[in-house]
């Protein structure tokens, strides 16, 4: 009993490793965003395709992404979905040396294809990794290792990102130190994809050491009903997709405007570097606190009950910024980082709860609607090119109050 309590642990700390590396490079978007901007002459919709594409990945590879898990187990599915996060991230150099946004595009799908088939079995996967009553509180506290690399993410791509190059005094001079500046940050961002790609590899041998612990430790549901057409047909699936949309949406869209609103004048006129380094620290930081406290919340508290409190003061929070400036604003907008903390994981195992699909379908299904962060970021930057950023926090508002129904809701239906 203790020996297979001790490779239960083994594997939990081997997965939540997971959680960090696709933390750490889906925020580097969030500092790449500005760059592309200076370096693409974009305006914020533009820019927020980086998000567009990178998120639509997931409502096209999650159904495959099942398969692949139901088929060849979680082992050999996450050494597949690390592998091509690795050439997605090679590719970035390839797209900044034929100096093409269309390309870097190209590259951040490609990392986001490995990142979906990676959530499909990694989430799942921490959940089954011990006693069911418990699964809330581990992929909670896997959520929060993910928040750790959401920390980090957004801080080293802002260090790397937005200094020097076309953010420094050279890149505002003479036509010709402003083409040796745009060089600059070009070669900027493919340093901070080449060393995603070393973190990446180095996952890579982890998982070929643990593959036959991982195998052991869980096993995904068969082919048979684990496809994500069958979890259309439990309507607590599609309920809870729905909610993962827009929460997902909500977070993503955040922290995509996140660096552009701090720097306005009118909430702190900080460097775009600065407001990189207080997104990481703040906003993902106060994540990463939050789910460590949520961890040990959930296993005191109904988990329907404290995801429908944050979410209704997360709704209440983005109507804030929207109608202030200055310091109020800056503070509220960051301190939503703390209230997102347990949505996702709390959602995901209460639609696992109350779903009648199988496990890998619901997961499949849940996956897919990660999508929402390609569509909310675009309604949120059209908004915001319209009528300005702090209208723009309106979009998450509306996404947040929906995340709030669904926790109410999940409180009167017993589990299936």
């Amino acid at each position: 009993m203790n020996a297979r309590a001790d490779r239960l642990l083994a594997s939990f700390i081997t997965v939540t490793a997971l959680f960090f590396a696709w933390g750490f490079i889906t925020s580097m978007i969030d500092p790449l965003i500005p760059s592309v901007r200076a370096i693409f002459s974009l305006n914020l919709t533009e820019s927020l395709l980086t998000q567009f594409v990178f998120f639509v990945a997931y409502g096209v590879m999650s159904l495959p992404g099942g398969m692949i898990v139901a088929r060849w187990g979680y082992a050999t599915s996450i050494l597949i979905s690390l592998l091509t996060m690795v050439a997605g991230c090679l590719l970035i150099p390839v797209a900044t040396f034929f100096d093409t946004y269309a390309l870097v595009l190209v590259a951040l799908f490609v990392i986001a294809g490995g990142i979906t088939v990676l959530q499909v079995a990694a989430n799942p996967l921490a959940a089954a990794l011990g006693d069911p009553a418990r699964s809330h509180f581990r992929l909670t506290l896997s959520q929060a290792f993910n928040s750790f690399g959401t920390v980090l993410g957004p801080y080293l791509g802002s260090q790397l990102m937005l200094r020097g190059g076309m953010f420094s005094a050279a890149g505002a001079g003479s036509s010709g130190d402003q083409a040796a500046a745009r060089t600059a940050s070009l070669r900027n961002i493919d340093h901070s994809f080449l060393i995603a790609a070393v973190l990446l590899v180095l996952l890579v041998v982890l998982i070929w050491a643990a593959r036959r612990r991982l195998g052991d430790a869980a096993r995904p549901a068969s082919a048979a009903g684990a496809s994500v057409l069958d979890a259309l047909k439990s309507p607590w699936a599609l309920f809870g997709a729905a909610a993962i949309f827009f929460y997902v949406g909500a977070e993503v869209s955040i922290g995509s405007v996140m660096i552009n609103f701090l720097h306005q004048p009118d909430v702190l006129g900080v460097s775009l570097e600065r407001a990189g380094t207080l997104l990481g620290f703040l906003y993902w930081g106060g994540a990463m606190v939050g789910r460590f406290v949520g961890s040990g919340l959930l296993t005191r508290m109904a988990a329907h009950r404290l995801l429908a409190a944050v979410a209704v003061a997360a709704t209440l929070f983005c109507l804030i910024v929207s109608q202030t400036h200055g310091v109020l604003a800056a503070s509220v907008v960051l301190s939503i980082g703390l209230l997102n903390a347990i949505m996702f994981p709390t959602i995901f195992t209460l639609t696992l709860e109350r779903s009648s699909a199988s496990t890998a379908a619901t997961s499949g299904l849940l996956c897919m609607a990660i999508v929402g962060g390609a569509v909310l970021p675009l309604i949120v930057g059209r908004t915001s090119d319209a009528y300005g950023l702090h209208a723009s926090y309106l979009v998450p508002m509306i996404a947040y109050a929906c995340v709030a129904a669904f926790a109410l809701s999940a409180g009167r239906v017993r589990r299936t």
